[in-house]
């Protein structure tokens, strides 16, 4: 085993706890033994980094009630049951419940082991992706920068955490501006290759005998080819609609002759097509059918909701900090021109509005809105074609204005709640709905 986990064993039989303690503890693994589920409940918590074998009759409470307790707790932790000769119909319902399996009395220890290794395979599995979920949740700072709650920018993280640890050729699309390439590391940095090679070339930055040497070679200063160089990692090709016929069946050549999982990984990033294709009238269709198997669309902003907001502040608050100065207060109305704006740019546009804005702001003068206008060279800040609930809009500003006011405040709810006149519970209340947490703050 890659390391030794832990194995709780429930038992009211000091025998049996120390016979099977033993046997496990030969096999490798690190055992705990419990006399009752009474003292189990109070060793085994939620991330409990292992297994739990036990009896399934036990005075008191029982072993079923005890998987029905950790289960509920954790639902992702393996409970293997030992039950008496006949009771079939118990081990059924255990099964039922969510116990990992059963063992019926007399069992043969080595067929204990194996059910421990197998079950402490699939734990670490549940533990390590948890991990990951929570790294991309709380966020490295690669992941910090894949701001939003909103349902795309969840589905988003989701995506990028299991098509990254699938470790297959990817193609990722959406509309320029919308972090296609922050994705791309993401997904590198996510999976199995992380640490190793990633290398990014756009496919529209080089002419075709150029681009073929520096992707398969021979270079020019005799280093190696790319598809070389990042054997075992990942290559990030950028602008993929832009790579030719001939270059597109040399990829498609080293695809299909690389084994499973691909020596090297392939993302490609396609970064303009018109909005009435697809990516597979793009690309051929055999490559596209190689590298579209898994497939990342990257939502626009404008379909984002109060990320707009949230993003908008973020990137205020630091051209703040770079330039020395304080970041822009926006109001009510500013909030709804946000909202409403079309956003062509995506997240792009709105990293440049906002070092406007806190340049602006440092002068004196100018206003969020003379920004929009002028970016959408239009008489008036231009709205998207889709209209939002006015509840939309109210909530979306009051939850900015509260994330504003923590950060100003560094977390004191006392200091909160007298700017903005809330009692404590209404401010919990309000903080709990739209996902801020004190501990952000302070």
């Amino acid at each position: 085993m890659a390391r030794a986990m832990k194995v709780a064993i429930v038992d009211d039989e000091a025998d049996m706890r120390q016979s099977i303690s033993q046997w496990l503890a030969l096999s490798g693994f690190d055992t705990e033994t419990y006399a009752s589920a009474e003292d189990a409940l109070r060793g085994i918590g939620p991330e409990f980094p292992g297994v739990v074998v036990s009896d399934i009759k036990m005075p008191g409470m029982d072993g079923m009630a005890l998987l029905k307790r950790l289960l509920s707790q954790d639902s992702g932790l393996p409970v293997i049951l030992i039950t008496g000769h006949g009771d079939v119909p118990m081990a059924v319902e255990a099964m039922r419940v969510g116990a990992y399996d059963f063992l019926e009395k007399p069992f043969n220890p080595d067929r204990m082991t194996e059910l421990a290794k197998r079950a402490t395979q699939a734990r670490r599995m549940t533990l390590d992706n948890r991990a990951l979920r929570k790294e991309l949740s709380e966020g490295s700072t690669l992941m910090q920068k894949l701001v939003g709650s909103s349902p795309a920018m969840e589905r988003l993280r989701e995506d990028i955490l299991d098509i990254g640890q699938a470790d297959s050729h990817v193609l990722i699309d959406g509309e320029t501006g919308t972090g296609k390439t922050l994705v791309a590391h993401a997904l590198h940095a996510v999976g199995a290759r992380a640490g190793r090679k990633f290398q990014t070339i756009s496919c529209a930055a080089w002419g075709e005998a150029e681009l073929a040497a520096k992707l398969f070679g021979p270079t020019e200063d005799g280093s190696l080819p790319l598809v070389e160089e990042t054997r075992g990692g990942t290559l990030c090709l950028e602008d993929i609609e832009d790579l030719s016929n001939g270059l597109q069946a040399r990829l498609l050549a080293l695809i299909n002759d690389q084994s499973t999982p691909p020596e090297t990984r392939i993302i490609a990033i396609c970064n303009e097509h018109a909005p009435d294709t697809t990516l597979e009238a793009v690309l051929r269709p055999d490559l596209f059918y190689r590298l579209g198997a898994m497939t990342i669309v990257l939502p626009p902003l404008r379909s984002r909701g109060e990320d707009i907001l949230t993003l908008f502040n973020r990137m205020s608050e630091h051209f703040a900090e770079e330039y020395g100065c304080e970041a822009p207060q926006v109001t009510a109305q500013e909030a709804a021109q946000l909202l409403q704006a079309p956003w062509p740019g995506n997240v792009r546009q709105l990293v440049n509005i906002a070092e406007r804005a806190v340049l602006q702001n440092r002068r004196g003068s100018g206003s969020i809105a003379s920004l929009l206008m002028a970016d959408n060279e239009t008489s008036a800040p231009a709205l998207t074609t889709e209209g939002k609930p006015l509840k939309d809009y109210v909530e979306a500003f009051e939850r900015m204005l509260i994330d504003n006011t923590m950060r100003r405040h560094k977390g004191s709810i006392v200091a909160v709640m007298d700017e903005l006149c809330l009692p404590r519970r209404t401010l919990n209340e309000k903080m709990a709905k739209y996902g801020l947490t004190r501990g952000d703050y302070v």
